[in-house]
């Protein structure tokens, strides 16, 4: 027997509650939340390796043994006053890059069907907090986009955390991520289902490339958006309030769906692709360290190239 799909999202009739409804959403999630993006960061940290390379800078990294025909005056001798071998105390190469990171908190990032492990707004906003912890012990500067400036500091989770929950009443309606000042060489990442008006998602990463920024989109899907595994008759609401939509058969809609579906994520990997960004897909029945691995490693190569 086939189990039925189930589905959950905010309920759309009640859209005028719905900037405390995120509001009151995002702060029941943020323990959960916080625990799950520092065990994926953990997990991340040994599959990539950081940033960090000596060079003229000021913060320390490591100490490495002197070599033979090296001057003299690198000598850290505090160090190797404790045995009989030299050290030269090396310090980090400062050249740190701005990670600008944005996830989607749009209403229809709250669906979730019984088919995945996480909503996609608990998955975005954790895969977007693990990267931070990530890019931070890597030695770069993130930011919240439009909400903070960019930072590189130990407790990088939690303040990006907090400045999701403090913006909860204006990101909740955005599907699109806001335009913000930034640096040449900035790095951008968008978290989001990229269910929004292409037009626009196309003019906001041309203006990103625009000011100099590359980076990376990462398309998060639930399985049931794209395998569309419904069936007899279906009402399909508008997560954003909507007209609703009687399916007399959902199952004869299913090819149809599926087509506009693969043509809709061929157009945002193409749009990332023409403005030098990278583009990932992730479904919320994979492991979400899966998905953050990939983006990791594919932000590695993106800076590699440039």
């Amino acid at each position: 027997m086939i189990r039925p799909i189930t589905t959950t999202a905010y309920d759309p009739a009640a859209r005028t509650q719905i900037d405390g409804a995120v509001a009151a959403d995002l702060a029941a999630r943020l323990p959960r939340l916080v625990n799950r993006a520092h065990e994926i960061a953990a997990s991340v940290a040994y599959g990539v390796h950081g940033r960090k390379r000596a060079g003229q800078g000021e913060t320390f990294w490591q100490y490495r043994p002197f070599a033979h025909g090296e001057a003299a005056h690198r000598i850290d001798w505090r160090r190797s006053a404790r045995g009989d071998q030299l050290y030269v105390r090396e310090r980090e190469w400062e050249a740190a890059h701005d990670y600008f990171l944005w996830m989607d908190c749009s209403p229809s990032m709250a669906f979730v069907s019984s088919l995945a492990q996480d909503d996609k707004l608990s998955r975005g906003v954790t895969l977007g907090l693990a990267l931070a912890d990530v890019l931070v012990k890597g030695g770069e500067r993130v930011a919240a986009l439009g909400l903070t400036a960019p930072i590189s500091a130990r407790d990088v989770i939690d303040r990006l955390l907090r400045a999701l929950y403090d913006g909860a009443a204006d990101i909740s309606r955005d599907e699109l991520p806001p335009e913000a000042a930034l640096r040449p060489r900035a790095r951008v990442v968008l978290i989001s289902d990229f269910l929004c008006d292409l037009g626009a998602l196309f003019a906001r990463l041309r203006g990103f490339a625009g000011a100099g920024a590359s980076g990376a989109l990462l398309m998060i899907t639930d399985p049931s958006e794209e395998s569309f595994p419904f069936t007899g008759e279906t009402m399909f609401l508008d997560t954003d309030g909507g007209p609703a939509f009687h399916a007399g058969d959902a199952r004869s809609l299913r090819a149809a769906y599926a087509k506009r579906f693969d043509a809709h994520r061929e157009a945002v990997r193409e749009a990332a692709r023409a403005s030098g960004f990278l583009f990932l897909q992730h479904h919320t029945d994979r492991p979400a360290a899966e998905a953050a691995l990939a983006l990791a490693m594919g932000l590695h190569g993106v800076e590699e190239t440039l």
